[in-house]
């Protein structure tokens, strides 16, 4: 079953046209991020599903009840939705207390009692409860924030990149938490936010926005290893793209010949290798792995030290245009810059659609 469902939603600033036709269906329970680069229609289509603004055209039905025909909407607050900014956007002169029940009814008999059990929910100790806002961390803030958002059980969550203000570790585990919170609450959850890393590991579908247009919806591992095109391909993390010459099953490129999963396209074509499917090992050469492509030779042009692990660029010796692809090695045994190296792939090669 479905929660939400968009159809052929449309909306224009003036003459510039933010959403061309949005069609999406969010199922119950599940964890949509819709991601994109500034200026995508993001936060515009989070917008219209809020009720915060009206679509030119297209409809926004919830649970079977239709929000906005048009520009006939439901006002936001009688759509049943919960909201989370970026920032938060806590009462400052509020304690927490407060601040959680802002939408309770505070004559209820039942009221602290819901309250505690919110704070419960996003795992805060009710001691906090007679805190202001700016006595906490960033991430006892964001998780404020999402226990008033639930305060009114709402039927669909919105996170309007609510993790971005947060350090990276603190923004992981923040994420990481919410993310669980929500699915064990069986809350169908949006998140906007143009960081890739963040819409893979946070939801079970990824929509990848462009131009006001839904350029790509499927799981996030489909997405990562069958893009539809190479635009997609990079914006979810570093791609491989090569031209290739197209056989049943196999690829003829510069890095040698390689499998692909697509047995009936012949010709040219283009194929992508993510960098962690590539390996590089010391000149002269050893035996190549059972299972992976033929091995070819190029010398390291860049290496940049993450830690874990090292970002390479090879300039390959193959391609008489001086090609170069990305390879991810482990941080402690990669190579230094002007080292001679073996370029191998593991697994097979992804066919981009022809269009």
């Amino acid at each position: 079953m479905t929660t939400l469902e968009l159809h052929g939603v449309h909306k224009s600033y003036g003459n510039v046209a933010a959403l061309k036709g949005i069609q999406l269906s969010v199922p119950r329970g599940s964890r949509t991020a819709i991601v994109g680069p500034s200026g995508s229609g993001k936060t515009s289509l989070l917008r219209i599903i809020a009720g915060f603004e009206a679509p030119d055209a297209g409809r926004v039905v919830l649970q079977g009840d239709v929000l906005a025909d048009g520009p006939a909407i439901v006002p936001a607050h009688q759509r049943g939705i919960g909201y989370v900014p970026q920032d938060g956007a806590l009462f400052p002169h509020l304690s927490v207390a407060d601040n959680v029940g802002f939408g309770l009814d505070k004559w209820a008999p039942d009221r602290k009692a819901r309250i505690g059990e919110l704070m419960d929910m996003v795992s805060l100790d009710r001691a906090m409860l007679q805190r202001r806002p700016h006595e906490l961390s960033g991430g006892q803030q964001q998780r404020v924030a999402l226990a008033r958002a639930l305060a009114q059980r709402p039927k669909l969550m919105l996170l309007d990149e609510p993790f971005s203000a947060l350090d990276t570790g603190l923004r992981a585990s923040t994420r990481k938490a919410v993310a669980q919170l929500l699915q064990d609450a069986g809350i169908t959850t949006i998140l906007v936010t143009h960081d890739q890393a963040e819409a893979l590991s946070f939801a079970d579908q990824v929509a990848v926005m462009r131009s006001g247009l839904l350029a790509q919806v499927g799981t996030p591992l489909d997405l990562y290893l069958r893009p539809n095109d190479p635009v997609t391909a990079s914006f979810l993390g570093d791609a491989v793209v090569l031209d290739a010459n197209l056989s049943a099953g196999w690829a003829d490129c510069v890095l040698g010949r390689l499998p692909t999963q697509d047995h009936l396209r012949t010709g040219a074509g283009r194929i992508m290798l993510r960098p962690e499917q590539l390996s590089v090992s010391a000149w002269p050469p050893e035996p190549t792995p059972a299972g992976a492509g033929q091995p070819c030779v190029g010398t390291v042009v860049e290496a940049d030290f993450c830690g874990a692990v090292c970002e390479l660029v090879v300039q390959l010796d193959s391609c008489s245009s001086g090609e170069k692809v990305h390879v991810h090695s482990a941080g402690l045994e990669a190579p230094a810059v002007g080292a001679r190296v073996l370029v191998s792939a593991r697994g097979a090669a992804h066919v981009f659609p022809a269009f």
